[in-house]
C-alpha cells in the first residue's frame, strides 16, 4: 500500500501543477481584454476631441455663412435706400441694415469664441493623440508578451496532461477512483499526513487505531470526517490522544 500512497502523492503533485497553470491560463484572457480596453478607451478620448473640434469647426463655418448673408442683406438694404423715395421706407431700410450689423457683430463674437475653443481642443487633440499612440504601442507589446505566455502555459499544461496520464497506470484501480472522487471535491489537497495526530486536510484529531493502522500502511486509511487519503512518514510527529 505505501506504493500506492508514493504513487499518489506523485500524481496529486502534478495534479496540482496542472490546476496551477488552468488557474494562469484563466485569467489570460480577462488580461487580454483589460489590455484592449485601456487602449480603446484612450482612442476613444482622441475620438471624443476630434469630433468635437469637428463639430466646432461646422459651427463656425455656419456662422461664417451667416455673416455673409448678413452682409449680402446689407448690401440689398442699402441699394434699396438708393432706389427708395420715401423718407418713411429709407428710415426702415436703415433700421434693417443696423439691425443686420448687429447681428453680424454678435455672430462675429461667436466665431472668436469658437476659434478660440478649436485652438484648445487643438492642444488636446495633440496630447490625447500622444497618448493614444502610447497606449497602443503599450497594449500591442502587453498582448505580444501574453501571448507568448500562454502559448508556453499552453505547451507545458499538455505536456503535464499526458505525464499525468503515464502517472496513472499501474495505480490501484480502487485507490486511483477514490483519489479521483476527492480531486473532484476536495481540490488537490487529496492526499493527507496526519502530523501531530490530525487530518491534514480537516484537521480532525484521530484516534490511536486508525493512526496505527496509517502507519502500518497495509491498507488503504482514509479521514473519517472528510474522506481524504491518509498517509504517514517518519518524521511526522505521531502524538496519539485517546
Amino acid at each position: 500500500m505505501q506504493q500506492v500512497i508514493e504513487k499518489l502523492l506523485i500524481l496529486q503533485d502534478r495534479d496540482r501543477r496542472i490546476l496551477h497553470i488552468r488557474e494562469q491560463l484563466a485569467r489570460v484572457q480577462p488580461e487580454r481584454e483589460a489590455f484592449q480596453a485601456n487602449a480603446a478607451s484612450t482612442q476613444a478620448s482622441l475620438d471624443a476631441v476630434k469630433a468635437k473640434a469637428k463639430q466646432i469647426e461646422s459651427e463656425r463655418k455656419r456662422l461664417e455663412l451667416e455673416v455673409e448673408t448678413k452682409k449680402q442683406q446689407i448690401e440689398r438694404y442699402a441699394l434699396q435706400q438708393f432706389q427708395t423715395k420715401k423718407n418713411e421706407e429709407y428710415r426702415a431700410l436703415a433700421h434693417e441694415i443696423e439691425t443686420c450689423k448687429g447681428n453680424i457683430a454678435t455672430l462675429e463674437d461667436g466665431q472668436l469664441e469658437l476659434m478660440e475653443q478649436a485652438d484648445a481642443l487643438q492642444k488636446q487633440a495633440v496630447a490625447a493623440s500622444r497618448e493614444a499612440e502610447a497606449a497602443r504601442k503599450s497594449a500591442e507589446a502587453q498582448l505580444r508578451e501574453l501571448a507568448a505566455r500562454e502559448q508556453h502555459l499552453r505547451d507545458e499544461l499538455a505536456a503535464l496532461e499526458a505525464n499525468r496520464n503515464e502517472l496513472t497506470t499501474g495505480v490501484d484501480a480502487r485507490a486511483l477512483h477514490h483519489y479521483e472522487r476527492l480531486l473532484r471535491n476536495k481540490g488537490d489537497n487529496v492526499v493527507v499526513g496526519i502530523e501531530h495526530g490530525v487530518c491534514g486536510g480537516c484537521h480532525t484529531r484521530f484516534p490511536v487505531q486508525l493512526m496505527v493502522s496509517c502507519r502500518a500502511g497495509r491498507e488503504l486509511v482514509t479521514c473519517p470526517n472528510c474522506g481524504r487519503i491518509l498517509y504517514y512518514s517518519p518524521e511526522m510527529d505521531v502524538a496519539a490522544v485517546d
